[in-house]
């Protein structure tokens, strides 16, 4: 007779396999053994990539990164207790972003549950708020043959499995599967062994012959790899909508609108833009920041030409600018949001704008786009664009405009994935961020969290197999520094970390806080608490995860190390000062604003 927790553990990520989950990251423990010698077997047999790491959030956040950037389901393996507790970061960010990650949490048996036993807790419904679904699987209770056994524990798993790819009415992502188990944790007979050899044998020949390549199979839309990923292709083609948006008065008079591409747009908002003549405005992460798209749009927000606008054709998420905000807010502003599929961020309700499911909706609520409309756009925008990049350009120091610049058109020439953390680099990345063609780039908007961005971008580059360059704040890379501990004999990614070292929390700098700073009543609460200046040697950091690592003080020996192929895992150490982020991107922006207005206004 197999053991029941082995049996219960080929089990279940059987049935996570058939699912389409490829990858799985394992944290170390011994409640969930079981499910590691399955795994152990299944990575063996090439049934399933198999990925190691000590520390259990960098492990969700390797899954995440590596579900995120394919569009499959991947699981996270922990023991039970507060191993399973450090899974919520990256549980929330797969919330709101939409992301298909499968928590497998190893667990006491029931009745172990409210004894005071060694690392127990009350496991099921800790996620509860974040989960699409979750189930308690317990062990079998020794009656019905083997076969009867696995039918039961592959019925529980279904309802939370079909609910990591949403549906017409709830939106993709992460579930719980809470795996309580008894002892004996590891195989203890011949028949343990043969059926672990035989089982990842079968499973491996399996899904070779099931497994398709390519977008037919994805759980979840891959934004930064897929060509067009936010419409499905049975919307595409929609052209009924089903009810008029613009008013049968002034469905005639022509319109003054903009598509505004956030955070998982797609490129599809920018073939919608391109077609109807509409002036695109795209964040980084929209992946829809494509040649036409007009950069510096913020600094054309408030001129003459931005206040003509009455109509916005929302595609993904806006959350960078305080400027776009008030545009979405602008008395007399039609909002339209094209959602093919339920939004994993809002609740039905919450939000003014009308809701759309194709572009064919929206290019009836928009109506006829004004002459000369979109013209004005690009010759203004390219003013801006121009009057940015030379501010930017003139800076004698180096400074983030700089690292943000370079390193997006370092993507551009390889065709490196970018992986880009939150706070001030992702808006860095918006005011300067330039690109002829697409570059695919994630980050974590769900949440917008500096938590397990390295991790993140590894798991980037071991879902998707391509070299990533990732763009950081020096407190974003501590915040994750474990992230670089990969043990001897694991899957290392191409993965260069950018690190730009402004000791301290420089996000702050550009917020009223940084204001407020410069008051000497509060100068000194200002640095301590919100600056958090540190003496933290990344270099050192570095030597320890033995992670190369090289530091460069000028513009140009940030482009060589750029222009070195992407390979292994390797930290560009770029310092700059804190003091003066604030003045050099406003200064940037209202650079591009003055150039704008003097363009319109014939100067």
């Amino acid at each position: 007779m197999i053991t029941p927790s082995i049996l219960t553990a080929t089990t279940v990520l059987r049935a996570l396999a058939e699912r389409g989950m490829r990858h799985l990251v394992v944290s170390p423990g011994s409640r969930s053994a079981p499910l590691a010698y399955a795994a152990a077997a299944a990575h063996a047999s090439g049934a399933l990539s198999v990925h190691v790491r000590i520390d259990e959030r960098d492990a969700a956040f390797t899954a995440l990164g590596v579900a995120r950037s394919t569009g499959h389901p991947c699981g996270v393996l922990t023991t039970s207790g507060t191993a399973v507790g450090e899974l919520l970061p990256a549980v929330m960010e797969a919330s709101h972003a939409g992301v298909p990650v499968v928590v497998l949490s190893a667990d006491r048996p029931p009745e172990l549950r409210g004894t005071g036993a060694n690392q127990t807790t009350r496991q099921p419904g800790m996620f509860s708020t974040f989960v699409r679904a979750e189930v308690d699987v317990l062990p079998p209770d020794g009656t019905g043959t083997e076969a009867e056994q696995r039918a039961e524990i592959a019925a529980a798993l279904q309802p939370p499995l079909a609910a990591l790819a949403g549906s017409r009415d709830a939106a993709p992502g992460p579930v719980q599967l809470n795996i309580a188990l008894r002892d004996p944790l590891y195989p203890v007979s011949d028949e343990d062994h043969e059926h672990l050899k035989d089982w990842a044998r079968e499973l491996a020949a399996e899904l070779r012959g099931t497994r398709p390549d390519g977008p037919s199979d994805l759980t979840a839309h891959p934004w930064s790899v897929l060509p067009e990923p936010f419409l499905p292709a049975e919307l595409s083609t929609d052209n009924t909508p089903t009810a008029p948006l613009r008013d049968s008065s002034t469905a005639s008079a022509p319109s003054h609108p903009v598509v505004f591409a956030g955070d998982g747009a797609g490129r599809a908002a920018a073939r919608f833009a391109r077609e109807h003549g509409i002036p695109l405005l795209a964040e980084p992460s929209s992946n829809a920041r494509e040649g036409e798209a007009v950069a510096s749009y913020e600094s054309l927000l408030d001129t003459t030409l931005g206040r003509q606008v009455d109509t916005v054709v929302l595609v993904g998420r806006p959350t960078l600018s305080r400027a776009v905000s008030a545009l979405l807010k602008r008395p007399g502003v039609q909002m339209v949001a094209v959602r093919p599929e339920p939004a994993p961020w809002f609740e039905p309700g919450r939000r003014p704008e009308t809701e759309v499911r194709g572009f064919a909706e929206a290019a009836s609520a928009v109506g006829t786009v004004a002459e000369g409309w979109l013209g004005a756009w690009r010759e203004a925008g390219d003013a801006a664009d121009a009057a940015v990049l030379r501010y930017a350009d003139g800076q004698e120091q180096l400074t983030r405009l700089h690292v943000a610049r370079a390193v997006w058109d370092a993507s551009c020439r390889d065709g490196s994935v970018l992986v880009v953390g939150s706070s001030t680099v992702v808006r860095d990345a918006d005011l300067v961020a330039r690109a002829d063609s697409p570059v695919p780039v994630i980050a974590n908007r769900g949440l917008a969290g500096i938590d397990g961005t390295v991790a993140t971008a590894f798991g980037v580059g071991l879902g998707t197999g391509r070299p990533v360059r990732a763009v950081m704040g020096d407190l974003t890379f501590l915040h994750d520094a474990g992230g670089l501990l990969v043990g001897p004999g694991e899957q290392v990614p191409d993965a260069h970390l950018v690190v730009v070292n402004d000791s301290g929390g420089g996000i702050f700098q550009t917020l009223e806080h940084g204001g407020l700073g410069l008051d000497e009543r509060y100068t000194a609460a200002v640095e301590r608490f919100f600056g958090t200046p540190h003496r933290a040697g990344v270099a050192q950091l570095c030597a320890a995860y033995s992670v190369e690592h090289v530091r460069v003080d000028t513009v140009e020996d940030l482009t060589a190390a750029l222009a070195e192929p992407v390979g292994g895992r390797r930290v560009i150490e770029v310092p700059v000062s804190r003091e003066t982020l604030r003045d050099v991107n406003a200064a940037a922006r209202q650079a591009g604003a003055r150039a704008a207005q003097e363009h319109l206004a014939g100067g």
